[in-house]
């Protein structure tokens, strides 16, 4: 019994040291791919800000681009639960529409990120087989969040057809990504406050568009 109990102690152990070294990697590759880009980083550079060898990045990913899928997940994971905690506390669906205007504004000041994702949307476009599998996770990803966050907490945003919320969710996106992009280029052409104002104006024009298609049917 006494070695079956240290057994099972040893295998936690070393389950939790596995676990470490990968949340490590993760919180490494984000800083290393943000500095030097997605395809200049290296990834003994990666391993070696950890503390680690190559040896124990190949333990946990097959190569770079499975690190930064492994990112993507993890990032939009914790920005969905974050979203969610959020929408919990509103006691409506208007305050939870606008927790989700905060929601998407708020990633304007997440440059790092966005510049990130650009980045390696770029690089999967040279790439056709990691093209497609970058865009089976963004749909995931976004299913995710329609299902589990705003089907449950705002479900009148997906009683207009599919075709009407794609249209919106990639308009927004395209925003998005447009204004970082814009604003990390030349700041006096358009200033951190500038971008947030514009997003929160395209969010609100293409909800009040939704609600008047919605409204006429």
């Amino acid at each position: 019994m006494r070695a079956t109990s240290a057994k099972t102690g040893e295998q936690t152990k070393h389950q939790q040291r596995t676990e470490a070294t990968r949340r490590a990697l993760l919180d490494a590759a984000k800083r290393i791919f943000a500095r030097d880009g997605f395809e200049a980083a290296r990834i003994e550079d990666i391993a070696g800000a950890t503390g680690h060898t190559r040896g124990a990045f190949y333990a946990n990913f097959n190569n770079k681009e499975d690190l930064f899928f492994a990112l993507f997940e993890q990032e939009a994971g914790e920005r969905l639960r974050d979203l969610r905690t959020v929408m919990e506390r509103c006691p409506g669906s208007n305050a939870r529409l606008r927790a989700l205007r905060k929601f998407y504004v708020g990633h304007a000041s997440d440059r790092q990120w966005v510049m990130l994702a650009l980045e390696f949307k770029l690089f999967a476009l040279r790439h056709p087989k990691l093209r497609a599998r970058l865009a089976r996770t963004h749909r995931r990803i976004r299913e995710s969040l329609k299902q589990e966050t705003i089907g449950d907490m705002i479900p009148e945003l997906l009683n207009d057809g599919r075709e009407s919320r794609a249209v919106r969710r990639v308009a927004l996106e395209a925003a998005l990504n447009g204004l970082v992009l814009e604003h990390a280029y030349d700041p006096e052409t358009i200033s951190q406050t500038q971008a947030t104002a514009v997003l929160g104006r395209m969010f609100d024009v293409l909800m009040a568009a939704k609600h008047a298609t919605n409204g006429s049917s």
